[in-house]
């Protein structure tokens, strides 16, 4: 999920531009809703980028069973 933050922002953009930018269109309430949608997966991957950094002291080990 953290590696989506990038993509997530600039579909919330570009649907954001063209659900709310008063174009008088039959798919304009359909870019408002997958703007809705990638504006909360682009906040969910920035509070997961931020939230679960990577621990580079950690020491991975092999599990056997």
């Amino acid at each position: 999920m953290k590696r989506f933050t990038l993509p997530f922002l600039i579909i919330a953009l570009i649907t954001g531009v063209y659900g709310f930018g008063g174009f008088n269109l039959w798919a304009t309430e359909a870019a408002r809703v997958l703007f809705l949608i990638s504006a909360d997966l682009f906040v969910v991957s920035l509070f997961a980028k931020f939230l679960f950094k990577k621990n580079q002291d950690q020491v991975t080990q092999r599990v056997e069973s």
